[in-house]
């Protein structure tokens, strides 16, 4: 029989430890030869000063807007200031020339007034010394012509020279407010021109500072790949210079010592047998095929005595098979008589009652003499 070794608690320990030493292995060369992994996937720091500096540079891009909107804010209330004070000028304006208008060119100031004045027959002078009874005036008359005449051509003058002065006083009014106008207009220009000059100072200040900043953060980025490569050159060397001094490539058998024995090295550690060790073990593989060929002579000496006692048993099934065989076919032809006889039997009853019992069969007449009435 084959003769299995039995696992102990020591040996199964063992069997872990080396799984656990393989899976370290593993994960520390795939830590390794991926590069993608060493340089960005645990570079928790440098991800967290990335993310930091963007933050910042949003918070920047975002007062800066904020500044900009403010300017343009207050820049249309400057605007809608200036609008207000230009309306109020002219409505004042307006003001003054209807209250000038209302003073001084009112209807009845005007030089040919008397010609459609609706109260001049009113106002008209009446030599009531005269009545109409004794016909000393007549209609068209005018014994005061001279003095009308001459005190029109005053008026008449007095109008012209009233209108010339008012007129020049207009021109005055009016250059005065134009001049205000411009002044106002020319004001408000340099205020919007301010305005845009400062809001341009202020853009150009904050885009400074901006390419400003991003040289810097340019600058110090590259330094840090600088750094990062110089760095991972050095961790490269040293990683390197530890795989070609470790004892794994310079195949020290103490390395492979363990705890648990001389006989249980360590697999992970373990370069090979040495002479007396590849003798012993060569010893102990022909002792085991030894074994295993005695083994074999066993099992093949065991397994035709099962030959033996297996064509035994077949030989007496088969024997009991036919006896059985036998017996049924006995049986049936015992049966197959027993049915012949009572076949017969039935014959001959059925012979019996068709010609003996059964021998007057009814006719046609017999049925037809039935349901011939109501009755």
């Amino acid at each position: 029989m084959l003769k299995f070794q039995t696992a102990t608690k020591e040996d199964l320990k063992l069997a872990a430890s080396i799984q656990r030493r393989r899976q370290i292995d593993a994960e520390r060369k795939e830590r390794i030869f991926n590069p993608r992994f060493r340089k960005i996937g645990i570079d928790k720091e440098f991800l967290d000063k990335q993310v930091a500096e963007k933050k910042q540079q949003r918070e920047l891009e975002q007062a800066r807007e904020s500044q900009l909107d403010e300017n343009l804010i207050r820049s249309s209330k400057v605007a809608l200031l200036l609008e207000k004070e230009q309306e109020e000028e002219r409505r004042n304006i307006n003001k003054e020339i209807e209250h000038f208008r209302q003073q001084y060119q009112r209807a009845e100031q005007r030089r040919d007034f008397d010609l459609y004045d609706p109260t001049a027959l009113k106002k008209g002078d009446v030599d009531l010394s005269f009545e109409a009874g004794f016909g000393q005036k007549f209609a068209g008359e005018d014994d005061n012509a001279k003095e009308r005449s001459k005190a029109q051509k005053e008026e008449m003058r007095w109008w012209i020279e009233k209108q010339k002065n008012e007129r020049m006083q207009a021109e005055r009014e009016r250059e005065e407010a134009e001049k205000a106008y411009e002044a106002a207009v020319i004001s408000r220009d340099k205020r919007a021109m301010a305005l845009d000059q400062m809001e341009r100072d202020c853009r150009r200040r904050l885009n400074e500072a901006t390419a400003q900043f991003n040289r810097a953060l340019a600058e110090e980025q590259k330094y840090r790949r600088h750094c990062e490569a110089l760095q991972e050159e050095e961790d490269k060397k040293a990683d390197i210079y530890n795989h070609v001094t470790g004892d794994f490539l310079t195949e020290a058998k103490e390395q492979a010592e363990s705890t648990h024995g001389p006989h249980k090295p360590l697999a992970s550690r373990y370069k090979g047998m040495t002479a007396d060790e590849l003798r012993v073990f060569r010893e102990a593989q022909t002792q085991q095929l030894k074994e295993i060929e005695k083994m074999r002579l066993e099992e093949k000496r065991r397994d035709e005595e099962w030959d033996r006692l297996m064509n035994t048993q077949a030989e007496i099934a088969d024997s009991y098979q036919r006896e059985i065989d036998r017996r049924r076919t006995e049986i049936k032809k015992k049966i197959a008589e027993e049915n012949l006889e009572l076949a017969q039997q039935h014959k001959s009853h059925q012979d019996y009652l068709n010609r003996v019992l059964y021998k007057n069969k009814p006719t046609a007449a017999f049925f037809e003499q039935f349901n011939r009435d109501a009755r």
